[in-house]
């Protein structure tokens, strides 16, 4: 079993991500300890990119302050490995193909194994492109993990077959973003992943709150947070380490329940 499927293992899961280097890749350090410290199971890190076709405006601003910053790929890594040196929690990068394939995908793909990365998300690769970036991926022993919308429909049973890590069960249409509600039946995607393969599914893209959050655990085997968390570092800026440890603990309280 792969340490990114583990995160799985002690109950349902709660997965945050942030985006390196907003405000600053020495906070969004920090932000990694404080998180695992308050309940994270697996934590997600954006790679900034100049054009985040799947955010919303939240993560968008933050992608363009971290890339104004001087933000590169070349100084997540170096954060990366200097995490690894305290801490052990699995981590993943959320990034996009371009950041990827500009780097050189193999390059990136080694590199980010070297460091101590346990997968990749990129969510403009459609499943019948993956093969591009699965394959170096699987070389490296990184999980390369896939994604399904409540579009995916057919789809859903050929992508789960092929999935590593973990199922990204997008919860809603559109971009990442704060939602007051998700209508997705959750319940009927997860369980068609699960007819084709005994994989953890986690649930993301617009969840917000605790009770949000504690009704999307009752579908699935986990909760991913994004923008509230993104929002809180651009609103606390550097003092928003304990805003997000807070935030981070109720949240995985409720997904506990």
């Amino acid at each position: 079993m792969s340490k990114v499927a583990r995160a799985f293992e002690k109950g349902k899961a709660f997965i945050p991500f942030v985006t390196c280097g907003d405000p600053s890749l020495a906070v969004t350090e920090e932000l990694v300890y404080a998180m695992e410290e308050t309940g994270a199971d697996l934590i997600e890190l954006g790679i900034p990119f100049s054009d985040p076709t799947a955010e919303g405006p939240v993560i968008q601003a933050a992608n363009m302050r971290a890339l104004a910053g001087g933000v590169t790929t070349d100084k997540i890594f170096e954060m990366v490995r200097r995490i690894r040196k305290r801490s052990n929690i699995p981590l993943v990068f959320m990034t996009y193909a371009n950041v990827v394939f500009s780097y050189g995908t193999e390059r990136f793909v080694r590199t980010a194994a070297d460091v101590g990365m346990d997968g990749l998300i990129l969510p403009d690769v459609p499943f019948e492109e993956k093969e591009e970036f699965a394959g170096p991926c699987r070389k490296a022993g990184l999980d390369f993990i896939s994604l399904i919308a409540p579009t995916s429909h057919q789809r859903i049973a050929r992508i789960a077959g092929e999935a590593e890590g973990f199922v990204y069960c997008v919860s809603s249409m559109g971009v990442t973003g704060v939602r007051r509600e998700i209508t997705t039946d959750i319940g009927s995607m997860v369980q068609l992943v699960k007819e084709n393969r005994r994989i953890p599914c986690a649930v993301g893209f617009g969840i917000s709150t605790p009770k949000q959050a504690r009704e999307m655990a009752g579908k699935s085997d986990g909760v991913i947070v994004g923008s509230a968390i993104v929002r809180l570092c651009q609103e606390y800026k550097e003092d928003c380490v304990p805003q997000v440890a807070s935030y981070v603990k109720e949240m995985k309280d409720a997904v506990r329940q």
